[in-house]
């Protein structure tokens, strides 16, 4: 079925826009629904919302487990059959958790101002948990063909997604592609991501009076201090490798010599290569004095979600979908990594970013645009039905 012949896709737009109070009232609803990545109570509860807000607007799926997380978020698999003979499967991935600590709802409610509307969460990422609903509900009720599809929800992805990865890993196996609607960069959809590590280094050294004894202490700060100008001297800001230590500590007392000193580092690389120079950057640090120790704990978070041929042309379809709607989508690559950083890592086509359109990730700023959620709403719709075999 040729795009000419087949449905008319610029009808998801004014169904769209006829839930735009409804769009509102539940990303709303959801923002209000604390969900800190550190607080398992909250995640629990948050996690019934989402379930039985999904259920409400797409009935109950057709298959449905929990994953426990241990010390972190559990995780949700819900699959949902092909309608109106649609054809092919699609992953879908959503995280629940926020950065937002319980009480921030308290002194920062959620607030609309004319077109933005503002509260803990909405952008990174409850805004795009709210539109894949609705684009699915939307595709639907218009009898397009719609794959089957897996919605993943997970509940640590803002700490690393460390008990979330293999649940991930094995969900989206198969699959013809995985849509993650995370927010946009932008406006733009994300066809790249870097690749994260999380390091810690420990230099250990000899405590000694710093004042009467300072030929035989060693100073596990000094050594600290030449272990972070090495290691920011190994990143390539040209070949997009970053090295960032974020935190240091050290020391007892400023009359004693240093015995340890601890630091945090954050690595990005865009290629698998520099994961290998930064490894080696690692492995050959060597303290300056004998009688220290240097030690490296830590490794790659997520690997690189690399622009494959399959990531491609998953976009080009998107924006021909825009295209239809009457409107336009770029593309764009990020330093931030998601958790299709996993899905890419197995060589799976990849498009991220669907979600929110706005701002201030992580920020008191963070905010959405309304319009943004209707358009991307339909957008959604129209690329699911598409991948379903609609034109």
């Amino acid at each position: 079925m040729s795009a000419l012949t087949g449905p008319r896709l610029d009808t998801l737009v004014d169904a769209a826009e006829a839930r735009r109070s409804e769009l509102v009232a539940d990303v709303t609803a959801y923002a209000e629904q604390e969900t800190p990545s550190d607080d398992l109570a909250a995640l629990a509860a948050g996690l019934t919302w989402v379930r039985a807000y999904v259920a409400s607007h797409l009935g109950a799926p057709e298959a449905e487990r929990t994953v426990a997380g241990g010390s972190q978020g559990d995780i949700a698999v819900l699959d949902f059959a092909a309608s109106a003979g649609g054809t092919g499967r699609v992953a879908i991935l959503c995280h629940y958790d926020t950065v937002w600590p319980l009480g921030t709802l308290a002194d920062w409610p959620v607030t609309i101002d004319g077109d933005r509307l503002t509260g803990p969460g909405v952008f990174d990422m409850k805004a795009g948990l709210v539109q894949v609903t609705h684009a699915i509900a939307i595709a639907r009720s218009q009898g397009l063909p719609l794959p089957a599809i897996r919605l993943v929800l997970n509940g640590d992805e803002e700490i690393g997604s460390l008990a979330s990865r293999p649940v991930i890993e094995e969900a989206v196996a198969g699959v013809d592609a995985v849509l993650v609607f995370e927010a946009s960069a932008g406006g733009a959809l994300k066809t790249a991501r870097k690749g994260v590590g999380l390091f810690s280094v420990t230099t250990r050294g000899i405590e000694g009076h710093a004042g009467l004894d300072p030929e035989n202490g060693v100073s596990a700060i000094d050594e600290m201090a030449r272990v972070i100008l090495t290691l920011h001297g190994s990143a390539d800001l040209a070949a997009g490798t970053s090295v960032n230590v974020g935190t240091m500590s050290g020391g007892s007392r400023s009359n004693v010599t240093a015995g340890v000193a601890r630091a945090s580092v954050d690595v990005r690389v865009t290629a698998a290569p520099e994961m290998e120079r930064i490894d080696a950057a690692f492995a050959a640090l060597t303290p300056r004095k004998a009688a220290a120790g240097i030690s490296v704990e830590g490794g790659w978070n997520r690997p690189v979600m690399a622009r494959s041929d399959g990531t491609a042309a998953l976009f080009a379809v998107a924006q021909q979908v825009a295209a239809e709607q009457g409107t336009a989508v770029e593309e764009t690559s990020v330093g931030g990594a998601s958790d299709g950083n996993f899905a890419a890592a197995l060589g799976l086509p990849v498009l991220d970013g669907l979600g929110a359109v706005g701002d201030g990730a992580h920020a008191r700023h963070e905010w959405i645009s309304i319009d943004g959620m209707v358009e991307r709403t339909a957008l959604a719709a129209g690329l699911l039905a598409r991948l379903g075999g609609a034109g």
